[in-house]
């Protein structure tokens, strides 16, 4: 076991690598010399990360006190990022019993410190009257606070980075809306922190002392208004300037959809962001310099701080994004490759075509779906689609895609989740909007006996209920012209010198 005193580089665990945050602290971790240990639930979907070959990977869930203990027995610091926002009603109650369960198993195991990463609560507030999100989050602390584990608690309010939500939800307001009606909540004040700060405290917080065990607050320098962040934003980013007006009848509830319809955060992640905005938020204290110290240039300034994330997001470095997170209620179980699939009725649409370009060439388009390059097939029965499933509450077409080029196992992809990737021969996805069942689309670059490219694209559809057999049925007759448009229209994309996607009737 390490002791602090020693110097020796700790091993931590980490929880909610496949997350925003969690998957860039693992590869700062590394940076930083110390050995580390991720707990996943789905192993496969850090298999493309680019540091995955230098952690220990165990599968296990945060409320299996079994597969927990297992996950930290031998480690020194455990990092908790995990939350089950989203998850319905009961995630207050799915994250009270996920805390104690870690608290109780890491103090039975003998880890020397807990982190975990929190929100910021406002002063004065009492508990009861703050969001469901932040009384969770808040709560979450004290449980760990308790486990008998030293515990180092981060609170922070806005992060700012590259694929954040909160900086999603800020970036695509402020650009898409040149005159704004808002929500009152646009007037409350917050104190947003860069996410490379955020980064810095949770790295150096491996190495607190032992005799700490308390809650800070991290924060930047600034302490602005949303309204002044979304005027300073269009600044930074060279915008004309935003007219802003705030009305008061716009609950949390309205605001919401509101946010989920100008924005690619859905409204089930956006509404939790806007309730914290109802109170002001700003930090208490700065104790957090007595243990991590601020180089020269931190806390960074929020202006740096869009400046910083604009630059990844412009040069398409962003490492994970809000939704690199699965969605809550998705499927987890993995595709069965059986074709008598035991699982109940399963529905397939099948479609081949021979290409005329090498197979490279095929899976350039193939792994280029999807974000700016679109579907390939009746560009409005996407967009409608994907409408359809933002008012549904789902996430839409608006996610995108993290790299325009290249895409690895778990990125997300508009309103589909990248299941499986075999490079040059196999991308998998799976469905993510709000449907009655469970959906799968698989693209295949192919060679046959005589040495020709072919394409096999092949979409499934395993029906929850009646109302998965009629929706199944009832989007049937259109299949020929998108499923079948979609396959001729890449195979002509593969053919063309430059292989970019083809116009599409």
């Amino acid at each position: 076991m390490n002791d602090e005193h020693t110097g020796a580089a700790p091993r931590c665990l980490v929880t909610g690598a496949t997350g925003y945050i969690g998957g860039r602290l693992v590869p700062e971790l590394l940076a930083a010399g110390h050995r580390v240990r991720c707990l996943v639930r789905s192993p496969g979907r850090l298999r493309d990360q680019p540091w995955s070959g230098d952690v220990e990977v165990v599968r296990g869930d945060v409320l299996d006190a079994d597969a927990v203990a297992e996950a930290l027995r031998g480690t020194d610091v455990a990092y908790y990022l995990v939350h089950a926002l989203g998850t319905g009603g009961t995630f207050e109650e799915t994250d009270r019993r996920a805390a104690r369960v870690f608290g109780e198993q890491a103090r039975a195991v003998g880890v020397r410190r807990i982190v975990y990463l929190g929100g910021l609560t406002p002063a004065d507030v009492p508990e009861r009257e703050l969001s469901p999100h932040l009384r969770s989050r808040a709560e979450v602390g004290r449980i760990l606070l308790a486990c008998g584990v030293p515990t180092t608690v981060l609170r922070a309010a806005v992060v700012i980075g590259s694929g954040s939500a909160s900086f999603e939800m800020l970036r695509y307001l402020t650009e898409r809306l040149p005159v704004m009606v808002t929500p009152s909540w646009v007037r409350t004040r917050v104190q947003p922190v860069a996410v490379r700060d955020v980064l810095r405290a949770l790295v150096g917080s491996a190495r607190m002392p032992s005799d700490v065990s308390r809650a800070f607050d991290i924060g930047g320098p600034d302490v602005l208004t949303y309204r002044e962040m979304m005027i300073r934003y269009a600044e930074v980013a060279e915008l004309p300037p935003r007219l802003i007006a705030s009305v008061p009848m716009l609950s949390p509830g309205l605001s919401s959809h509101w946010v989920g319809l100008v924005t690619p955060v859905p409204a089930s992640i956006a509404r939790p962001l806007t309730e914290s905005l109802r109170h002001e938020v700003v930090c208490q204290e700065h104790d957090i310099a007595r243990y991590v110290p601020d180089p020269p240039g931190h806390p960074i300034g929020f202006d740096e701080a869009v400046r910083l994330a604009l630059r990844r997001v412009r040069e398409a470095q962003v490492a994970t994004r809000w939704s690199s997170a699965s969605v809550p209620g998705a499927p987890s179980d993995p595709l069965p490759t059986d074709p008598d699939w035991a699982g109940g009725s399963l529905y397939t649409d099948v479609r081949e075509i021979d290409v005329d370009a090498q197979p490279a060439a095929l899976w350039r388009v193939i792994e280029g779906i999807g974000g700016e390059n679109g579907w390939y097939s009746f560009p409005l029965a996407w967009a409608l689609r994907g409408w359809l499933d933002r008012l549904a509450g789902g996430v839409g077409l608006r996610r995108g895609r993290r790299d325009a080029a290249r895409l690895r196992v778990g990125d997300s992809l508009d309103f589909w989740r990248v299941e499986e990737l075999e490079p040059e021969r196999l991308l998998r996805l799976r469905a993510e909007m709000r449907l009655p069942g469970l959906a799968w689309l698989e693209m295949r670059a192919r060679t046959d006996a005589a040495g020709r490219t072919r394409y096999h694209q092949r979409a499934l559809f395993h029906p929850r209920g009646l109302l998965g057999h009629a929706y199944w049925w009832s989007v049937s007759p259109f299949h020929a012209l998108v499923f079948g448009g979609m396959a001729r229209n890449i195979a002509r994309a593969a053919a063309e010198p430059a292989h970019r996607p083809v116009p599409t009737r």
